[in-house]
């Protein structure tokens, strides 16, 4: 098109002089934000928007597909307003002032883990604090109940998509008492220490003076109960009426929400727009970004990127053939296909439960240290602290290799799918249907999952690897590698991945080739 030849040379020129800017000492401002940022940001959507390719423009010539990007867009907006509504009754100000504190410490640790897979904000006790992982908590439960445990969830999961309706409903039920339990646990901790309370018990203290601990408390439980409930109703809103995966995308709006401060951390002085000396030295003392420590970041964000990417689409193809059927005097079937099995099948899911897991220990040993004061609980404690030596990470290894094959176990029935190509008369060359056709599914499997769990535990232990070796702050090596990367550039490629189906389903080219 003519005009993207322009777009591109403005944006160019933008770019440049942001730069330019960036790198003086004039610090032009208009209403309070830096020229140089403002010129950067629209040299930027100037040159994508020159340099996008066709199909990406095409997206948004298509009714049908520009209401649904626009209604998704729409839900998340209000999630994201959602994310800076306060609680009411929590004394702000000072919350902020202990989660500055303790931002390396336990609590630190657990509140930002947690946040970051949940789609929340427990470190700002907003209405939006437990964020989603209530009902992936939920959803967990019932996977794992309808999987051969409970009978009859068993029956309604193969039943299909009535059956599935039904699951999603009871769902919903067991999400509201997880959000009651978490969010009381939540607002006791909040309040625990307040005067109103009587200044005992381990807690923050935050409730402000003069308030009712019981009814502001319960007010507070309701509020928080009633915010997760609307991120699920969300997260189905978008399902129905947008594009991708509700949830999945709530939880990467939440994460990449969070990579502007990691870059500012990484680039700026604090409470500054200033570029950080250090960058332009070798081998700082200070502990702060180095440009040696900068190349390796951006070296290790692109390889973990093009990871990502390469074992996420991964797949194993199992060649499968149909049975020949003879009507009259034509004949059916006989054709070839393959059963692809991802090589990480497992998905996200074994690296939260191990990081969980191991976090409980590190929580645990804190609390008997600050009552105790043992040596043996402090040697423990710090022993499971997240980046604290190859010990942590020989035990997060361990648990994400158990919790792959567990979770695989429970998600891949190898006999029930033999049993179904059985019954559609398909098998698999060399095996016969069956016993030996499940057996040899499995074999596969465990081979595979071998190699998707090894790939996770490298993804996961990269932050910890960064964080101890190159000594950085943990919010840089967390989103330039690691698991929240892995989540977004999976949750990414499923978005492309429905885009393209309706694309193709239009004849046109889709973004991806495949």
């Amino acid at each position: 098109m003519n005009w993207r030849r322009p777009a591109l040379a403005i944006g160019t020129v933008l770019i440049v002089a942001g730069i330019a800017l960036t790198f003086s000492n004039i610090g032009l401002t208009v209403l309070g934000f830096p020229v140089a940022y403002a010129a950067l940001i629209a040299g930027i959507i100037g040159a994508v928007v020159g340099l996008a390719p066709e199909q990406l423009l095409l997206i948004f010539r298509i009714p049908e597909l520009r209401r649904k990007i626009f209604i998704t867009l729409i839900f998340l907006a209000a999630y994201r307003i959602g994310y800076y509504v306060p609680l009411p009754m929590v004394n702000h100000e000072k919350l902020q002032q202990k989660m500055n504190e303790g931002s390396g410490g336990t609590l630190g640790r657990v509140l930002g883990f947690v946040s970051m897979f949940s789609g929340g904000n427990l470190s700002n006790g907003c209405i939006f604090a437990l964020g989603i992982m209530p009902y992936i908590s939920a959803s967990i439960i019932m996977q794992l109940l309808s999987s051969g445990v409970v009978p009859s969830l068993e029956k309604l999961r193969k039943e299909g998509q009535s059956g599935q309706k039904k699951i999603n409903e009871y769902t919903r039920y067991l999400t509201v008492p997880i959000c009651i339990a978490q969010s009381i646990m939540f607002v006791r901790y909040l309040f625990a220490g307040s005067p109103d309370m009587g200044g005992g018990g381990e807690g923050l203290g935050l409730l402000i003076p003069g308030y009712s601990p019981f009814f502001f408390g319960l007010s507070a439980v309701l509020i928080m109960t009633a915010g997760t409930l609307f991120m699920m109703w969300l997260g189905e809103q978008i399902d129905e009426y947008g594009i991708g995966n509700g949830i999945s995308l709530i939880i990467m709006a939440g994460i990449v929400a969070r990579i502007p401060d990691a870059t500012g951390a990484m680039l700026f002085e604090p409470g500054t727009t200033k570029l950080k000396e250090s960058l332009f030295t070798l081998g700082s003392a200070t502990g702060d970004i180095s440009f040696e420590k900068f190349v390796v970041l951006m070296m290790l964000f692109v390889a973990v990127v093009v990871g990502v990417i390469a074992i996420t689409k991964a797949k194993r193809a199992i060649p499968m053939q149909s049975a020949k059927h003879v009507r009259g005097r034509r004949q059916f079937g006989g054709g070839r296909s393959v059963l692809p099995m991802k090589l990480n099948a497992a998905g996200v899911m074994p690296v939260i439960f191990a990081s969980t897991l191991l976090i409980i220990p590190t929580f645990l040993f804190d609390i008997i240290v600050n009552i105790s004061d043992a040596s043996w609980a402090h040697t423990l404690r710090d022993v499971f602290r997240r980046g604290s030596g190859w010990t942590y990470n020989m035990f997060y290894i361990l648990l994400i290799y158990v919790f792959c094959y567990f979770w695989v176990a429970i998600t891949f029935n190898p006999k029930e799918i033999s049993e179904n190509l059985k019954e559609h008369g398909s098998f698999i060359p060399g095996y016969r249907p069956g016993k030996s056709t499940a057996d040899y599914l499995e074999k596969v499997l465990m081979r595979i999952t071998y190699v998707g769990a090894a790939f996770l535990a490298i993804i996961a232990i990269i932050p910890s690897i960064v964080q101890g070796e190159l000594d950085v702050d943990p919010r840089i090596a967390s989103f330039y590698g690691g698991t929240g990367l892995l989540i977004v550039i999976s949750v990414a490629l499923d978005l492309v991945s429905k885009i393209n189906s309706h694309l193709v389903m239009r004849n046109f080219q889709g973004l991806t080739e495949d």
